[in-house]
């Protein structure tokens, strides 16, 4: 038997066939801003046709003592590595800064920032309480109008100030584009490390900008395809031991792992339905593969597809009314759309430029606008965006061998992995869904199958 270790996911695929808010109810400081905010989202778009990034000046957090200088230092440098990389945002070098906040209760002298070409600025404290709690302050400005955009107080356990920084990331993200942020979520994926013939894989997690890497398996056996469940709290993947592979889920909280279940045939590629109630797959019997969906309360089992072709990776509109999956019913692995309770399914993968591409690894947005896939053609591995009806097909990034898109929880970023080949190995990189901003993505080592959470929601500390 061939060593589970050089199975690859694309051999898989191909032979098997809530933002945070506020953190302790977190508390208002002085006004909003609306009308501005209003001009704001107009001027600041996502995928504009020539879009220059806002220059954003991100002072340091002031500290209450001097113990609490480098949290404040280190918020302050998350904040701005969290907005340069999402590309909407350029922030402007310290040196060049020509006033010195030492109290972000009094308002800045704006024409200093103006000065300097800013058009936002960020001030911020970060304070001890006595019960050994820190106390997070943030204010954003508009520079032009001199009007306060937000301003948010919270409160956590000093561990926990990387996530404070990611909130406050989001409440800025969100002020400035009128749309929710991703920085307070995390990445799930498969940490590849040794000889590529003998790759050991880990399932890992991360926070989306790489720092706090956690491994949840210890790398015995083959792990394959993680998803997040809705909450955030279960991930559900599949692991290939001694026998067929199994689909598993995963408390993150407590590490305790359960089979989803028993079945006669390879299961694979496991995604929630969007309620978290459903755990959809695709089960080979024989030579062909099909969708079945199984409810995680009854442990009940539903056929969705049978056909004697391959159908795989299925994943579901936001609204859990429909799916997409990959299949090569029409001769060539394309992508196909139907109800979520099985029927006749429609394809809507047609390329006009290539007539044999292939199409694989749909995923449908958060936001219900764009299922993202992998195209392959031309000797190239393409990851690209579509309308749920097949129309306004974009390629966003080309090369080899990039794959497996996953979306951010507001689906404005796509993630994926590529392996160059030779005796290197995968990496993760991001791209935006107008196709700009490519960047790599840090992970310890070789990394691939990547698997974006939704925002989290617990309160930390």
């Amino acid at each position: 038997m061939k060593d589970a270790r050089s199975i690859t996911r694309r051999r898989f695929m191909t032979v098997t066939g809530s933002a945070l808010a506020m953190l302790g109810g977190g508390q208002a400081l002085l006004g909003s801003g609306q009308a501005f905010a209003q001009a704001q989202q107009g001027r600041l778009r996502i995928d504009p046709t020539e879009f220059q990034p806002v220059p954003i000046a991100i002072t340091n957090f002031l500290p209450g003592s001097p113990s609490d200088g480098d949290v404040g230092n280190g918020v302050t440098q998350v904040i701005t590595n969290n907005l340069k990389r999402s590309g909407l945002f350029a922030p402007i070098d310290q040196a060049a800064f020509i006033e010195r906040i030492n109290n972000i209760d009094v308002a800045p002298q704006f024409q200093n920032w103006k000065t300097i070409n800013a058009q936002a600025l960020v001030t911020g404290r970060m304070t001890r309480q006595p019960d050994g709690r820190l106390k997070a302050e943030f204010r954003l400005w508009d520079v032009v109008s001199g009007q306060q955009l937000a301003g948010q107080q919270y409160f956590t356990s000093p561990e926990y100030w990387r996530r404070i920084a990611h909130i406050i990331s989001d409440q800025i993200y969100e002020r400035m584009t009128g749309e929710k942020g991703y920085f307070d979520s995390r990445v799930v994926f498969v940490d590849e490390t040794g000889a590529k013939e003998r790759r050991v894989k880990r399932l890992a997690m991360m926070d989306q900008d790489g720092a706090n890497v956690r491994y949840l398996t210890r790398g015995s056996d083959l792990v394959l395809t993680p998803r997040f469940s809705p909450n955030s709290q279960e991930i559900t993947y599949m692991e290939f031991g001694q026998g067929d592979p199994r689909v598993y889920l995963f408390n993150i909280e407590t590490g305790q792992r359960e089979i989803v279940g028993n079945f006669p045939g390879m299961t694979f590629a496991p995604r929630f339905s969007p309620d978290g109630q459903r755990v959809i797959m695709s089960l080979q019997q024989g030579g062909n593969s099909n969708l079945f969906v199984m409810d995680l309360r009854s442990r009940s089992t539903t056929r969705l597809t049978d056909t004697p072709a391959i159908d795989t990776s299925p994943s579901y509109s936001p609204d859990g009314t429909r799916i997409c999956f990959e299949s090569d019913r029409g001769g060539r692995s394309q992508i196909y759309v139907m109800a979520a309770g099985g029927g006749q399914a429609q394809r809507i993968s047609f390329s006009k430029d290539d007539t044999n591409a292939t199409y694989s690894t749909p995923v449908w947005s958060p936001r219900g606008d764009y299922i993202a896939f992998t195209r392959q053609g031309g000797g190239q591995f393409s990851i690209g965006v579509m309308k749920p009806d097949g129309s306004g097909e974009r390629l966003l990034t080309s090369g080899y061998h990039n794959e497996g898109p996953t979306f951010s929880p507001n689906g404005r970023v796509l993630m994926f992995f590529r392996d160059p080949g030779g005796n290197g190995g995968p990496s993760l990189f991001s791209v935006d869904i107008s196709g700009r901003n490519e960047l790599k993505v840090p992970t310890p080592g070789f990394a691939s199958d990547p698997a974006w959470s939704p925002l989290l929601s617990a309160t930390p500390g």
